[in-house]
Parts: structure tokens; C-alpha cells; sequence
């Protein structure tokens, strides 16, 4: 390289130089015509290309070797040019630059990258600076940024003749591949959005896609997954001062329904991880040195079940002070509008009240106070509608949508209808109020044609009219034969009023058990809503739309387990409908099933296959028979 002027020629050079040279020359250009085929041959990943530098180590002993990389990434490498590698000043080069093409592929899609490595030692201690190096591609230039390295005393030195990077062990495969979990927050208020990230950092090729083999438990959460792209994007960030590729595998927003310290047990994934493999143990071996490069090496694969860590939670709870009566416990940010559908009508012409309310915040569990009109008015339960995003945040707008009929004509008034939030980052209360609506009510069809009996005067007639002539002979009748007691017809139209009787009595008592009872309700009507729900997911399946499949899928497994289990929405959880169900003696198999479908359902989500009509049928097939086996055993029960 003609910009490292700093090296000593002995060192720079050393013996064999030549043979390093076209050797390096001959495989490089080896690996580029193969990188070039192969990468021919996969569709490019929609992702920007960046250019990056990294060390295996930001802290290194003195005289001590390392590796400094230069990694360029796009879905195409083959536009590389002119690649310029800076000045190593305060360093002495050991070898390079080695020149290596690389792929990876998470959930199908393909990704490549060009690296130029080198080996260094630094002779002095202190603190040095590696500065950028910069290439072009498609006419375009990039340059890296500077890396500071750290040499410390009390290091040994590196051995004679030692190059190259070191070989990973399955014994240290999880320092290059790792799950983390992170919070955005650790402290909250009751209710307050914790969003919780899962990411994948490797430094080692994915040899194909990863299986869940425990999804986390939101114990003490209201959970909301939020929509990531369909295949895992690959970015490069620096952890601990390594450089990784990390990708977003699961993002979900956790409201905690409950106060204390709540924790987030961890996500275990299945990671088939792709290892290089030496040819043989003979650094000297002219041979293996050649075929040193990825594309001439075999790799073995090792499944890696990497576990991510815990995340705690402190939730406190909401402040005591100045509650607002119009408070019903909702948390995060809002606005409210309204609207009436008409402020000029009739006594007894309906007219609606529409209340919006929109913002960030656990928009399901959002609830109106109940509202307060007048006397004079009739109003009835809301319809409620709701559309609910979950981008970065859970944020949406959900309506409520009041009939309300006047019974009385003139002016009259809807009082301003109040709402309250307490929102955590002002940590306060606010009370949001809708304003107030006057009526010009004039009067109705019935509305003044009553006289003081409550009789129309069209259904008054005069007396003469209704007395009609009593005949005083017996002339045209004739005496009826036989006795009417004991006819059919007769004990028929006594005994049948009776049974009708019965069985209204018997209806309405079960209408009214039914009614008073929300539990029960929901007991009978769990299975019929489940079916509702399957018949909507087949026809998502047939049109092969995962991500809508699983996810009215998923909804009517759990939907299902609340209503037939009497779980609230806001505790429901995998793990606490596996406990009811144990307490009811439900059989284990079954048990395994429902958590295996659960599972891959919940990770297909955020992970679908590549082709997944098969994998849908299955996962249709198989809840089928997890939800006709527990409704068989919970009604057998139920009623034993």
C-alpha cells in the first residue's frame, strides 16, 4: 500500500512477501467472481449501503496484535473502486490488506458485504487514533470513521508468525450471537407504555430461519405488539467496543395494569449458527493458506438456543391528590371533539351525540363516563368504533356514538360531557369537556293533541251511536247437543296456555340468569365466537394473507380462553390460562398443544415464512382440534 509510509520495510515486507502477495491477489480475485455469481443469484436486500470500520478489541496490550476491519454492505458489492486504507501511523502492519466477500441470509433475503482486514501491533502505549478509509461505489464515494484504540501495558506479545483471525468455538458462539432486551423506560405510572425491543446481534452468518422456543411473559401487562417490516432488517452497531449486524426481531408495548416491580421473563430463540472451519492445523500448509478464504472453507452448523435477558419494571402507582370524579383510569396523551347530528327537531325525533377521542395510550381499555342529561331525554348504550395504530407507538382514535331522543318540546340543553386522563409526562390530571349543545326542540306529531283523560279527540263518539236494540224473543236460537267438558278442543285450549306459560317462565328466568350473570354469558358464547372467528381466518388463509391470518387467528384462541376461562382481557396471559386449565384437570398433551400452536402463532406475526400456505393449514387444522378437545373437556365438566 502506497499511504503506509510509517511501516519498517523489514516488517512490512518480512519473508515470503512476494508469495503473500500473489496469493492475496489470486484469491481475491477468486472470491470476487464467486461473490459475483452467487450474489447473481439471490434478490437484493432493500437496504442502504453503509461503510464501516471496526477492531476486535477498542483496548489492547502493547505490541499485542489485533484486526481492523473496513466492512462495505449493499445488496450488490461488485460496484466497489478505488478502495484507499488510511495511514497506520503509530502502528506496525503484521499482514493485509485480506479481502474477503461474505453472505447473509435472515428469512430469506440476502445480503453481501465486501471486508478488507488488516493485522497490526502497536508498539507504544497510550491512546492512537485509525483514520478513515473511504472507497467508491457506483460513483459515489464513502468514507469510514476514525477509531480510537487504547493500548495498555502487561499484555504478552504476540506470538511469531501469527495471522489471521481466530477461529470461533462453539465454546464462545454466544459472544457473537446474542439476543438482548432493552426498555425505554424502568420507572412508570400505573398504565403508563413500556416499550419493550428484542434484538439479534451476530458477528457469524445465520445458516437459516430461527424458531421461537419460548416467547415472553407479560405478567402483570396489557400487551400490544407493534407492526415491524416483514423480513428482519440488518443494521451495524458497536456493543461492548465490537462491531455487530443487529436486527429487530420483536417490539411490543407493555402497559402495566398492576403496581410493584413486574418482570418480563425472557425470549429463547432456536439460532442455527453457520461456524468456519480450519481445513487442517498446519499454519504452514501453502494449500490451506490459499483456501483460507470463507467461500474455500467448510462450515459446520450449530444450534444455538440463545436466551434474551430479564427486564424489570417499577410501576408505581397514580397520584392521590385532585382525582378528577370524571376519571375512569386512563393514561397517555388525548384530545376530544364532538359533534351533534342535529340542534333543530321534533319531541321524540332521535338525534346523535358523537364523542372522539384520539391520542397515544392503550386505546382498547379507554372507557367514557357515563353521561348525564336532563330530564326530558332518553339515551341509550353507545356504539362504539375503534382504529387503533401500532407503528412506533400504540396511538389510534376510538369513537362513542350516543341516540338520544327528547321527550319534550322547547328549549332545552346537552350539557358539556367530561372526560379525564392523568398524563405521565406532565404528571398531572387533565379533564378534557365537550361543549355544551342547546336544542330547539318544537313539538311533536303526539305532542299537544292529548286531552286531560289522555284520550285523542278522533277516538271520542257519542253515546247513541254505541246502544244497540235487546231482541225480547228466542226466535233463531237453537240448543247445542252434547257436552263441550269433555272435548279435545276443550282441554286442549286448556292445558296448552299452560305450557306456553311454562316455558316463557323458564325462558325469561334463563334470559335474566344470563343477563346478571357477564360470566356465564361470555361461558356460552365462547364457542360460538371462536367458530365466527375461524371462518374469517380460512378465508384470510385461502386469499394467503399471513400476517392477517395469524392475527385473527391468535385472537380467537385467546379470545376464546378468556371467555370460556373468566379471565379478565387485561390478565390474560399464556401462562395464566395454562394454570385454570391445569386446575380443571385438562389433559397434558392437549396442554402442549395449545402452547406449541400459541407459540409459532405469535411468531409467524412478526417472522413469516417465505410461502406459508402450508404452514397455515396446519396451524388451522391443529387449533381446530385444540379448541374442539378443550370445549369438549370444559362442557363435560361444566356439567358433571
Amino acid at each position: 500500500m502506497s499511504n503506509i509510509s510509517n511501516v519498517p520495510e523489514a516488517e512490512a515486507k518480512g519473508p515470503g512477501s512476494g508469495r503473500r502477495k500473489t496469493k492475496n491477489s489470486l484469491r481475491g480475485g477468486l472470491a470476487a467472481m464467486l461473490a459475483a455469481v452467487i450474489l447473481a443469484a439471490f434478490p437484493a436486500v432493500s437496504s442502504a449501503q453503509t461503510f464501516t470500520a471496526s477492531v476486535n478489541n477498542t483496548t489492547i496490550g502493547q505490541n499485542e496484535q489485533f484486526e481492523v476491519s473496513f466492512t462495505f454492505s449493499a445488496s450488490d458489492v461488485n460496484g466497489i473502486k478505488d478502495f484507499q486504507a488510511p495511514g497506520f501511523q503509530d502502528f506496525v502492519l503484521l499482514s493485509g490488506p485480506d479481502q474477503s466477500t461474505s453472505l447473509q441470509f435472515i428469512n430469506g433475503a440476502a445480503s453481501g458485504s465486501m471486508t478488507y482486514s488488516y493485522y497490526l501491533r502497536c508498539p507504544k502505549i497510550g491512546k492512537f487514533t485509525i483514520g478513515a478509509a473511504s472507497l467508491e461505489y457506483n460513483g459515489k464515494r464513502y468514507t469510514t470513521n476514525p477509531i480510537t484504540i487504547d493500548v495498555t501495558k502487561a499484555s504478552p506479545k504476540p506470538a511469531a508468525g501469527a495471522k489471521g483471525a481466530p477461529t470461533v468455538s462453539s465454546n464462545n458462539i454466544g459472544d457473537n450471537v446474542f439476543i438482548l432486551a432493552t426498555a425505554d423506560r424502568e420507572k412508570v405510572y400505573l398504565g403508563q407504555p413500556v416499550t419493550v425491543t428484542y434484538k439479534l446481534y451476530t458477528r457469524l452468518p445465520i445458516a437459516s430461519q430461527m424458531q421461537v422456543s419460548k416467547l415472553p411473559s407479560y405478567e402483570g401487562f396489557w400487551a400490544e405488539d407493534l407492526t415491524l417490516p416483514g423480513t428482519i432488517s440488518l443494521s451495524t452497531e458497536m456493543y461492548h467496543g465490537k462491531q455487530y449486524s443487529v436486527g429487530v426481531l420483536k417490539k411490543v408495548e407493555l402497559f402495566p395494569t398492576q403496581t410493584g416491580m413486574l418482570s418480563v421473563t425472557p425470549m429463547v430463540l432456536d439460532i442455527p449458527v453457520q461456524i468456519r472451519q480450519r481445513q487442517s492445523g498446519n499454519p504452514n500448509n501453502v494449500f490451506d493458506q490459499f483456501f483460507n478464504d470463507p467461500f474455500f472453507n467448510s462450515y459446520s452448523t450449530v444450534n444455538l438456543k440463545s436466551t434474551s435477558n430479564t427486564i424489570k419494571v417499577d410501576v408505581i402507582p397514580l397520584p392521590s391528590n385532585n382525582v378528577p370524579k370524571s376519571f375512569t383510569g386512563s393514561v397517555g396523551d388525548f384530545t376530544m371533539t364532538s359533534q351533534v347530528s342535529n340542534v333543530n327537531l321534533k319531541a321524540d325525533e332521535p338525534l346523535t351525540l358523537k364523542i372522539a377521542i384520539s391520542g397515544q395510550g392503550n386505546i382498547q381499555l379507554l372507557t367514557m363516563p357515563n353521561i348525564s342529561l336532563p330530564s326530558g331525554f332518553d339515551t341509550y348504550q353507545p356504539k362504539i368504533a375503534q382504529d387503533i395504530k401500532r407503528d412506533n407507538a400504540v396511538s389510534g382514535t376510538k369513537t362513542f356514538e350516543y341516540l338520544i331522543v327528547p321527550r319534550l318540546s322547547g328549549r332545552q340543553e346537552i350539557p358539556p360531557i367530561k372526560f379525564s386522563y392523568f398524563n405521565p409526562e406532565r404528571r398531572s390530571y387533565i379533564t378534557l369537556a365537550t361543549p355544551p349543545y342547546p336544542l330547539d326542540i318544537a313539538p311533536g306529531p303526539n305532542n299537544g293533541n292529548q286531552n286531560i283523560a289522555g284520550f285523542s279527540k278522533e277516538n271520542i263518539k257519542l253515546l247513541g251511536e254505541d246502544i244497540r236494540y235487546i231482541h225480547t224473543t228466542t226466535s233463531g236460537l237453537r240448543r247445542e247437543v252434547g257436552y263441550t267438558v269433555f272435548s279435545a278442543g276443550f282441554w286442549s285450549a286448556v292445558v296448552a296456555p299452560l305450557f306456553v306459560l311454562i316455558g316463557l317462565v323458564t325462558w325469561k328466568r334463563r334470559t335474566d340468569k344470563l343477563a346478571g350473570n357477564v360470566e356465564l354469558l361470555r361461558y356460552r358464547r365462547a364457542e360460538k365466537i371462536a367458530r365466527a372467528r375461524f371462518k374469517k381466518a380460512r378465508l384470510l388463509m385461502d386469499s394467503g394473507k399471513q400476517a392477517e391470518f395469524y392475527a385473527e387467528i391468535s385472537q380467537a384462541i385467546f379470545g376464546y380462553l378468556e371467555d370460556k376461562l373468566h379471565i379478565p382481557k387485561s390478565e390474560m396471559s399464556l401462562e395464566r390460562a395454562e394454570s385454570v386449565l391445569k386446575t380443571r384437570n385438562i389433559d397434558g398433551r392437549l396442554l402442549a398443544s395449545l402452547r406449541s400452536c400459541t407459540e409459532k402463532c405469535e411468531f409467524a406475526r412478526f417472522a413469516p415464512a417465505g410461502d406459508g400456505t402450508a404452514a397455515m393449514s396446519d396451524m388451522y387444522n391443529e387449533l381446530t382440534k385444540v379448541i374442539v378437545g378443550l370445549e369438549r373437556t370444559l362442557s363435560v365438566k361444566k356439567h358433571a
